[in-house]
Order: structure tokens, then sequence, then C-alpha cells
């Protein structure tokens, strides 16, 4: 591997110059830098910035760990993330958690020898013991998709609450009363939330009901199976409306409902997801969904953690945006 010592030697120049070349160029005259930078391109010299990020004690990178990197929701989020850090100059390393706790914890310990500039996270649980230990040794913390509570983090979060809200607000106000609402576990705060919301709606309404069909993850396969169930039901006792926890889910349960022949979406079960995936709309019966700000959310969870950065010490912020409910035909409306 060309050392720092061997571009000195090719440019005729001193190891320091070489430092001061790649660290603070200003500092070099622009015939020294030309011939730096000519012995770089000659020798093939790779700046080892593992080092450059031992003597600095933070890197150019900052880490994000995501719940499930294969959801588009938050693919869109990582976007967001990558566009704002690149335009300040830093990259980012994606986490993909699963929903497991553990495969988290094994995360936070790379990204914490990785020396990363600062964390963002979507938690698996309310547990915030681990994310306290990294923000107490001065790694900046800020949670994507999580409102902070009593924490000390910044967060960007949607009001899920209110989501749900929508949600079940529209398939009542579409006549629907035996309402079902499809999830994963229950220990995720976004799935509390938007069962939050959809209950607050249904209490309004005399004669609805809410049944929870809790399932192990959110994701397509057990929103089928989740599909398959209903379907295997005998028609007075289905739900007459399913919102799902998330699109992935409301995308199985579809193709399980749609496969099964025996159940017609929308007219015998509405169908409403959640985060408005750019899949939604081009499903088979176009699903209805509360849309999130995905690429937003990753972009301003971006700008917090720069905040913290410039200014150690800096108070914490709460951004939380408002969901909108996008109406197509899964849940009898018009394609949207």
């Amino acid at each position: 591997m060309v050392s720092v010592r061997d571009v000195a030697t090719e440019a005729g120049v001193s190891v320091g110059t070489v430092s001061h070349a790649l660290n603070h160029p200003e500092r070099v005259s622009p015939e020294n830098l030309s011939r730096v930078h000519a012995a770089i391109e000659q020798l093939g010299f790779v700046r080892n910035d593992a080092a450059r990020q031992l003597r600095a004690g933070r890197s150019r990178s900052i880490g994000l760990v995501v719940l499930d990197a294969g959801n588009p929701f938050f693919a869109e989020v990582a976007r967001g993330a990558e566009l704002a850090a690149a335009a300040a100059g830093l990259s980012v390393l994606v986490g993909n958690s699963v929903e497991d706790p553990a495969r988290e914890a094994s995360y936070l310990d790379l990204f914490r020898e990785q020396r990363v500039g600062g964390l963002l996270i979507t938690p698996t649980s309310d547990d915030p013991s681990a994310l306290l230990r990294l923000h107490e040794s001065g790694t900046p913390v800020v949670l994507v998709d999580r409102d902070p509570g009593d924490s000390p983090f910044s967060s960007v979060s949607v009001n899920d609450v209110l989501g749900g809200e929508l949600a079940a607000e529209h398939l009542l106000a579409r006549g629907r009363r035996r309402i079902a609402f499809v999830c994963g576990p229950s220990s995720l705060t976004q799935v509390r939330n938007r069962l939050e919301g959809a209950r607050r709606a249904v209490e309004r309404c005399a004669g609805a009901t809410l049944e929870v069909i809790e399932r192990p993850a959110l994701t397509v396969l057990e929103g089928r199976a989740a599909g398959d169930l209903l379907a295997d039901r005998s028609p007075v006792d289905r739900p007459d409306a399913v919102f799902c926890a998330n699109d992935l889910m409301a995308v199985g349960l579809l193709q399980a409902l749609v496969m099964s022949g025996r159940v017609r979406v929308p007219d015998e079960i509405a169908l409403v997801g959640y985060d408005d995936i750019d899949f939604a709309s081009a499903t088979v019966v176009p699903l209805t969904s509360v849309r999130q700000p995905a690429r937003l959310i990753g972009t301003t969870a971006v700008d917090l953690l720069l905040q913290q950065l410039g200014a150690r010490g800096a108070e914490r912020r709460a951004v939380r945006f408002e969901p909108e409910l996008v109406v197509r035909a899964s849940s009898g409306g018009q394609v949207g």
C-alpha cells in the first residue's frame, strides 16, 4: 500500500507538506500542491481514512438504523437522509434491524466502533438505555419516525394517532362497521399509535367494532397470511373493512383476498394501508393509504443531526408531520 511517505518522496516534498495538501491545501504553495497531486495520481495513493478518524475522534459518516430496509417507506427515508448528508459532505451507513432488538444492539456497537459522527434510528422498543449511553458518550442521536417522549433526543415523526383516526374514519364514512386492524408486533410504537387512533374513531361511532389481528412482522407475507385467515371465514364472520398498519401488509392481504376468489375488494372488504409507498397506486386494486412524507423525514432527520454536530448541546427539537389520507379504489373511492 502506498503511504504518505512514498508520496512525499515522489513529489520531492516533506511528509508534513503532503499532510497539509490533503487536509489544509490553503497552507501549501500552488507549485507544491501540484507536485503532491501529480505524485498521488502517479502512485495511486488512497487516503487512509480510518487513521484520520482515529486522530479526529469522529468519521465523516453517520449511522442510520431502520426497522426494515426492504420496506419502500424506509428506503425512501434513507434516500432523503443520503441526499441531505451528501450535501454536507457526509456519507450514510445503513443498518437493518429487521425489528430485532438484538440485531439493533449489534449495529449500535458496530457504529460506535466506526466512530460515526451521529446516529439516526427507528428503535425497536421504548427502552432508551443503549441510545442514552451513546448520547452520553458524545454521539448525537436523532429518532426517526418516533416521538421522543421524555428522552433527550431530537426527533422527526408523523402523527400516527391521527393517521389511524383518518383511516378508520374513512372506513366508517363508507358505511363499514366491522373493522379489523391487521398489524405487526404491538411492541412497536407506530403500531400502538395507529391502533389508538383507529380505536378513537371506532368508539365515536355507535354500533362499530374493532378487531385486532396481530402478526409477527409488518411484511407482505404476514399480510398474506392474515388475508388467508379472513378469506377462510364465513361471510358473516368476516370484517367488512380492514386497516393495515402498513402498506406491505395491505398488499399481501389484498393478494390473498383476490387470489382466493371468494372475497371482493372493496365490495365485501374495504381496505386501507399506511405509508403510501410508490407501489400502492399500482396494485391490482389501487390501495387507499395514509401518506407519510418519507423522504422529507430523512432529510429533516439529517438536518437535526447537523444542528447537534454544529453546536454540541444544542436544544432538543421534535419535528412532527401530519399524515394525509389518499383515497383510491380499495376502499370504494376513486383511483388517486
